[in-house]
């Protein structure tokens, strides 16, 4: 008799390591025809309880009245197709008349816990039609990339995080020019802006940092960068060189345009990515650790300096695209109290980010002029899951995010082995970073030479 215990023990043993170790080969063998066979039977009472239903038309009511037969029940929205995927379903929805998609979306949290499923996400597929992506696990505990596929033309898009639904959240350059990235302290924010640098290393682009931390996050990687700057005064003289190579930028390609009547149209350009390949300036990433250390000011000299500093960063996120001229912007808090100009540059910031924040108000700043889900969804965050942040755009749409933990010494080997890469910009010369000198912490004798040490 015992022996008939063993074999059923031996497979939910097995289940559950397979639950825990491989959640996906979990999902695919048990748990999606659990989660499909879970939605279906209770579908038209959850769809009741969370008031996604329209009364029955006014033709149903007459035939029940006419023909003495009870009221008709209230119509949930009709199943177009319920697919199932590799991290959970996607419900296909048809609405009834009267339904809006904002409906779903605000009843996301409510169908959720209702499908015991691990999170729901509605989006509009078009008129009339909504589609619930449903996860069935959390992807975002262990962060795994998927090998990088070869792409034919990369150029500035880089794989930075894996989303909620095991697809792989790239920064493209190319679409989203600038981003903002808030997040608080030991978020992962500095994380994610190391996993963005180390994508950046092996491509053709110049890489410009402010650290106004002293220099801490970026100058282990300066073996990458065209210019660094690790103070503010320092920065108010990069930021100005900055705006002068735009400047020269543009002249280049005013020169070349050369418009008449027998140029065909796709000769013709408004910014670097059509010019010949041999007149083509490299694209530069402006990459700022601590906007705020940027913007405050204690006297009327730093006021100065910071109106000048702020100035030539909106002008930087307002005409530096067709330069080839990206901004990512990280900060803690990016919100009016900064002073001037500093709702202008965010308003530029059309990619966003936000990691773990300490109050609404810092998700505000992010998402509240995008959308209310993403706010919600940033306060959520929890402080145990550092990297994990929402990422959205100007569109409206926004997605969970969580960056892979790149440790410094990673980067930094990464940014040493591409070093030759790193392109001469003219204007750019005076803030090359120089390898630091040697502290040796407790020593009274004077530290080696910076040439003694490798990067």
């Amino acid at each position: 008799m015992s022996a008939l215990w063993v074999t059923p023990a031996v497979v939910l043993v097995a289940v559950l390591v397979l639950r825990r170790l491989r959640p996906t080969w979990y999902w695919m063998a048990f748990g999606v025809t659990f989660a499909a066979i879970r939605v279906l039977i209770r579908y038209r009472s959850v769809m009741d309880a969370c008031g996604l239903t329209v009364p029955p038309s006014r033709w149903r009511l007459a035939l029940a009245r006419f023909a003495n037969r009870p009221v008709p029940e209230a119509r949930s929205p009709r199943i177009l197709r319920l697919r199932p995927t590799a991290t959970g379903l996607v419900l296909r929805l048809k609405l009834r008349p009267g339904q809006d998609a904002f409906d779903f979306s605000a009843s996301s949290d409510r169908l959720r816990h209702s499908f015991a499923l691990h999170n729901v996400v509605s989006r509009e597929i078009r008129s009339g039609v909504v589609e619930l992506r449903m996860t069935g696990y959390d992807i975002l505990k262990r962060v795994r990339m998927p090998p990088a596929e070869p792409e034919p033309d990369a150029g500035l898009r880089v794989p930075v995080a894996l989303r909620e639904d095991r697809q792989v959240h790239h920064r493209d350059y190319r679409e989203v020019p600038h981003a903002l990235n808030v997040g608080a302290t030991k978020s992962g924010k500095s994380v994610y802006q190391r996993t963005l640098v180390v994508g950046l290393a092996a491509r053709n682009v110049a890489l410009v940092g402010i650290d106004c931390k002293n220099g801490v996050e970026l100058s282990p990687l300066a073996a990458r960068f065209t210019a660094l700057a690790d103070n503010p005064d320092e920065a108010a003289e990069l930021l100005g060189a900055l705006v002068a190579y735009m400047g020269r930028v543009y002249e280049l390609i005013r020169a070349e345009q050369r418009i008449s009547v027998g140029l065909p149209d796709a000769e013709i350009t408004a910014d670097i990515w059509d010019l010949p390949a041999h007149l083509r300036p490299v694209p530069v990433v402006l990459l700022v650790d601590e906007v705020a250390e940027l913007a405050l000011a204690a006297n009327k000299a730093e006021e100065a300096r910071r109106d000048q500093i702020v100035t030539n960063l909106v002008r930087l996120a307002q005409l530096g695209r067709a330069a080839g001229i990206h901004l990512e912007v990280c900060g803690q808090r990016f919100g009016s109290e900064l002073g001037k100009g500093i709702t202008m540059l965010r308003a530029q910031l059309t990619g966003r980010t936000a990691h773990r924040v300490n109050d609404e108000t810092s998700a505000n700043m992010a998402f509240g002029d995008i959308s209310p889900d993403a706010v919600l969804a940033a306060v959520q965050i929890d402080k145990d899951r550092p990297g994990t942040a929402v990422a959205g755009d100007s569109s409206g749409g926004w997605s969970r995010i969580r960056a892979p933990h790149t440790t410094l010494r990673k980067a930094v080997d990464i940014c040493n082995a591409h070093a030759h890469r790193t392109p001469e910009i003219p204007e750019l010369a005076p803030f090359r970073p120089q390898p630091p000198a040697r502290v040796l912490v407790g020593q009274v004798h004077p530290p080696k030479p910076a040439a003694a040490r490798a990067f």
